[in-house]
Formats: structure tokens, C-alpha cells, sequence
């Protein structure tokens, strides 16, 4: 695309391609991922909540001293590691507090063992729509691309992800287990205090009650859309304009002004999620659809 005006992808082809390029690239300040003692990892799938659980950690490991919103993307100060790379991020730079933390789209089996891990879980249709929001005026231009050939996209589940199904089948089994910590997107933000108090005694950080209300104000919709350009993968856009040939003013905020809403599917993608809940997911864990799942993980003796 360097012999063309820079725009963004129209077809699924151009999408391809614009992200094989910005994976490419010199990259002389990135050091990988070398696994810590108390390491903590984020890993929800695609737009099911990460990037307010990391403002959650965040906030609760800095209280201390006072909480920090002195940075320009949240994803520099909670790495996303399958990202790094191309963002010429170095993965053993000092973080500014502790635990270290890492943000990642990964099933339990491709993660580092014997760390500790945050997960939610949310409505795949839910995620398909936000996917598409998020997408959507970024990498493909406004509107070029139907919600009804947005599948592949989806089912790629972003960078180092992999599909909606295999990573749910893979951190449900988990949700006993002590070091994982499973909960519900629709729990947290309902439940934002409680989830708070949870993650900061699975961190092993205490706070008083002035640090956990300031911990529930700064993971507020309205407080991080007020503050949204900390949100909006502001290193991924350089990297994508830098080395894909993405025009500039791309809106990537993740925090948007409302939630993404599963009744904004067609009937054929709607359908087509059913049949992989039906094929995939109702025969290894029991549970006819996601309420039913979801009802069981909201009901976990930490979260109920």
C-alpha cells in the first residue's frame, strides 16, 4: 500500500494484508516476555472486558499512592505481549508497581504456567458486535464491510488470540482452580466493588475503603470514556500508520459511550454462533447457551 494513498482495508484481503504489514518492521527496543514470580495475566477474549480489568489492576496495585492515570495507553503500563513486538515495547522494563501485569487474548495452554490469571467470559454475540464497532472506521473503512461477512475477523479473535470457542473451553475448566480468577463481563460492570475487592485479594494487595472507591470511580463507563484517549491502543495506531499505510485519525477508543448490544446481529450470524455453542461448547460443559454458563460462573462462591 506504500504506491497508494493510505487508506483503510474494504475487503477482507486488504484487512489480511494491512496486519501482515504491521507486523513487519524493525523493532530494536523489544525484549520478550520472561515469566516472574506473582506475574498476573489478563487474558479475556476479544472485547470481553480486558481492557477494563487492566484499569481495575492497575488502579488497585497503584492506590498506594494515590492510583495513576499518568500514562498514554493503558496497554504501556499493563503490556499486551502479543502485541509488543510490533509496538517495540520491551517486556522486562520495570512496571510501576507490584504485581507485574500482562494483558493477553490467549487460551490457559499457550500462557506461561504458574502464574495467576484474570478472566471474563461474555456473550460471544456481545463480543461479535463490539469486535465489529471496534474495527469498524479503524482497520476497515466505515461501513465497507458487512456485519454478515465479519465472521473470519471475528473467529480470528485478534492478535495472539485464537477463536471465541477454544478459549472459553479452555479457562471454564479453570474456574475451581486458585489460581484463576473467572468471572462474567455483565458481573463486573454490575459488580464493580465487589470485583474490585476480589482482584485486589487475588493480587495480594490490601485497600482501605478511600483507595477501593477511588479503584470503582476510575473503572467507571463515564470516567474511562471521559479519559478514553488513554484507551484507544494509541500504540497500535502509530504502529499501524507507521508501517501499514493506515491513514491518521482513526477512532480506536475501546471504551464506547454504550454497550454493544446482541441484538444488532443478523439472524444468519446469530445462527451460525448457536450452532458452534451447540457443536463445541454444550457437550463439553453442559450449559444449552451462555446465560446458562454465565449463571454458573456469576455463581462461583467468590462471586456470588
Amino acid at each position: 500500500m506504500s504506491n497508494q494513498k493510505p487508506r483503510r482495508a474494504r475487503t477482507l484481503e486488504e484487512f489480511i494484508r494491512i496486519s501482515s504489514l504491521a507486523a513487519q518492521g524493525p523493532s530494536p527496543n523489544y525484549r520478550p516476555y520472561e515469566p516472574g514470580n506473582e506475574d498476573v495475566f489478563i487474558s479475556s477474549w476479544a472485547k470481553s472486558g480486558t481492557t477494563l480489568l487492566q484499569q481495575m489492576f492497575h488502579q488497585i496495585r497503584t492506590a498506594a499512592t494515590g492510583g495513576d492515570m499518568d500514562f498514554d495507553d493503558i496497554s504501556r503500563v499493563v503490556p499486551w505481549e502479543d502485541t509488543a513486538q510490533m509496538v517495540d515495547l520491551d517486556m522486562q522494563a520495570d512496571q510501576r508497581a507490584i504485581p507485574r501485569g500482562f494483558k493477553s487474548h490467549r487460551e490457559y495452554e499457550r500462557l506461561p504456567a504458574g502464574m495467576r490469571y484474570v478472566i471474563a467470559l461474555r456473550d460471544p454475540k456481545e463480543t461479535f458486535v463490539s469486535f465489529y464497532r471496534f474495527f469498524n472506521g479503524w482497520h476497515l473503512e466505515r461501513d465497507a464491510l458487512p456485519l454478515e461477512d465479519f465472521m473470519p475477523l471475528w473467529m480470528g479473535g485478534g492478535p495472539g488470540g485464537c477463536d471465541y470457542f477454544s478459549h472459553l473451553l479452555s479457562w471454564f475448566p479453570r474456574r475451581d482452580e486458585n489460581d484463576t480468577l473467572l468471572v462474567t463481563y455483565d458481573w463486573v460492570t454490575r459488580h464493580r466493588e465487589k470485583m474490585a475487592r476480589q482482584l485486589a485479594q487475588f493480587c495480594r494487595v490490601e485497600l482501605d475503603e478511600a483507595q477501593l472507591s477511588m479503584v470503582v470511580q476510575r473503572t467507571s463507563r463515564e470516567y474511562m470514556y471521559t479519559h478514553k484517549d488513554r484507551f484507544d491502543d494509541a500504540m497500535i495506531v502509530r504502529a499501524m500508520e507507521e508501517r501499514s499505510g493506515l491513514p491518521p485519525g482513526s477512532d480506536s477508543s475501546k471504551v464506547q459511550a454504550t454497550g454493544s448490544n446482541a441484538h444488532a446481529l443478523p439472524d444468519s450470524i446469530a445462527s451460525e454462533i448457536d450452532r458452534f455453542w451447540e457443536e463445541r461448547v454444550l457437550p463439553a460443559t453442559g450449559h444449552a447457551n451462555f446465560a446458562s454458563l454465565a449463571n454458573a460462573v456469576d455463581n462461583l462462591p467468590g462471586n456470588a
